[in-house]
């Protein structure tokens, strides 16, 4: 049966192979008509985020917005230094010869993103996309529907048609859109999909950029600092009500300040989202009625510290801390991917080690320690995505720093120009004289591999 998306895939490939996008000024230009457009829609960006997540004007900015200006501004700055032909330096055996690297477009590529973050984490990839010379084909989250039809009015009033297209449509529609042959797929959002489009992509073995999520543990020593702790706890789990994939999933805490942890926490709670938490502007919603049902489920039989109170038809979960003395209940089987914080405790600090392990490869790691070298070094010690000492999720601010996860947590990096080399492929290539030819490297080589080995041993 014939692929529905087809054609709208032809005139993608089409739209490439006329090569306008060897321009560079082009891609250029098209950037920052999509900051304009960006700029004159940012109200309506706002209230969509609003309505699809409870978003505040203030949060959507910062954590969505702001962010998309950032890259563009990076993109648009340096695109020219970046798509520029490197010369490196030529290896002996090939003189006299000039070698190069040059950043080549995939091609066609496909991006599927996810709801939590609808417009940041639909638009940052396609900047670097765009950048490194590609179209762009993106499926934004059905979830997220009012924010979905913003973008696909946004990117249909920058991009010529073939060069950026928006299709809306769930799973089936993501389905039969892996089905094509793309140059290139990147995809945000779960693990469980992630591998769904990890199994797509080898049929036709295209490269794949998975950023998927993880149990992300947030260690706290004794010897931590309580009230910027639990600020800067209370501040990454509970931004976007806890729908962050770099969020703290759990915190494991020395016993000897478990109370004092909990109680500062509970305070900070109130200080950043008032003690009626439903009625608070800087308070989120859950992104949908059924993933609602789900964290309530987490905590049937949890011993609630804090919170637990929620609000079916207003799509309100509670921010809410629960103590935990088995690794095995439900709450800690997989990501939890809202407002629920798992509080476990420690007395030696090779347990943390081993729990670390346990959940293999977050997306993120945390510690808390007045100890800033012994943070670092359990940092080093251990794989995960991308982590911070005496903080949390503002590692992904630096755009100079790559994001992207490892095993579980997914493969592949962009930000700034990581963005920009995920979606190059880097193409080297020598350009030699023909009025000289070396004769070292020819057969046979019976009288001349003395002389080849005190050669290439002075290299």
């Amino acid at each position: 049966m014939k692929n529905i998306y087809l054609e709208i895939f032809d005139k993608q490939k089409k739209f490439f192979r006329k090569g306008i996008l060897n321009n560079v000024d082009y891609r250029k230009e098209a950037l920052i008509r999509l900051k304009r457009e960006i700029k004159k829609n940012e109200k309506s960006i706002q209230k969509a985020l609003h309505d699809d997540l409870g978003k505040s004007e203030g949060e959507s900015f910062l954590t969505e917005i702001h962010f998309v200006y950032n890259e563009i501004n990076i993109a648009t700055k340096n695109i020219k230094k970046w798509t520029k032909r490197k010369s490196v330096r030529s290896s002996l055996l090939n003189f006299p010869s000039s070698d190069y690297i040059i950043a080549q477009p995939y091609g066609n590529t496909l991006h599927i993103s996810p709801w939590n973050y609808p417009f940041q984490l639909s638009i940052s990839p396609l900047i670097g996309a765009i950048a490194a010379g590609n179209t762009v084909l993106l499926k934004p989250s059905e979830f997220s529907i009012e924010t979905s039809k913003i973008l696909e009015k946004i990117l249909h009033n920058v991009f010529e048609s073939g060069f950026v297209t928006v299709i809306q449509g769930g799973p089936e529609t993501a389905s039969s859109l892996l089905d094509l042959n793309w140059d290139y797929i990147f995809f945000t959002g779960s693990v469980k999909i992630g591998k769904i489009v990890a199994t797509k992509a080898a049929k036709f073995l295209t490269p794949t950029t998975l950023e998927l999520g993880g149990k992300n543990p947030c260690v706290v020593d004794q010897t931590a600092l309580i009230k910027t702790t639990a600020k800067r706890i209370v501040w990454g789990k509970f931004i976007n009500c806890g729908q962050t994939c770099i969020a703290p999933d759990f915190i494991i805490v020395h016993k000897k300040i478990k109370n004092e942890l909990l109680d500062e926490m509970i305070n900070q709670i109130k200080k950043l989202f008032g003690n009626n938490h439903k009625n608070s502007n800087s308070y989120g919603r859950i992104i949908s009625k059924k993933h609602l049902m789900y964290l309530k489920s987490l905590i049937k039989n949890e011993k609630i510290l804090y919170g637990g109170e929620f609000d079916i038809n207003e799509k309100f979960f509670e921010p809410t801390i629960v103590e935990i003395n088995d690794l095995g209940c439900k709450v800690m089987e997989g990501e939890i991917f809202g407002p629920i914080l798992p509080l476990y405790t420690y007395t030696d600090f090779n347990e943390v080690d081993k729990i670390v392990e346990k959940y293999k490869n977050p997306l993120a790691l945390y510690i808390f320690t007045n100890n800033r070298s012994f943070g670092e070094k359990f940092l080093h010690k251990h794989s995960f995505g991308g982590g911070a000492v005496n903080d949390t999720v503002v590692q992904i601010i630096n755009d100079k720093l790559p994001f992207g996860g490892i095993g579980n947590s997914g493969m592949g990096k962009y930000h700034g120009e990581s963005t920009f080399n995920t979606f190059s492929h880097f193409k080297p290539y020598i350009s030699k004289p023909l009025w000289i030819d070396i004769p070292l490297r020819y057969p046979p080589f019976d009288k001349k591999l003395k002389l080849i080995k005190k050669v290439l041993n002075s290299i």
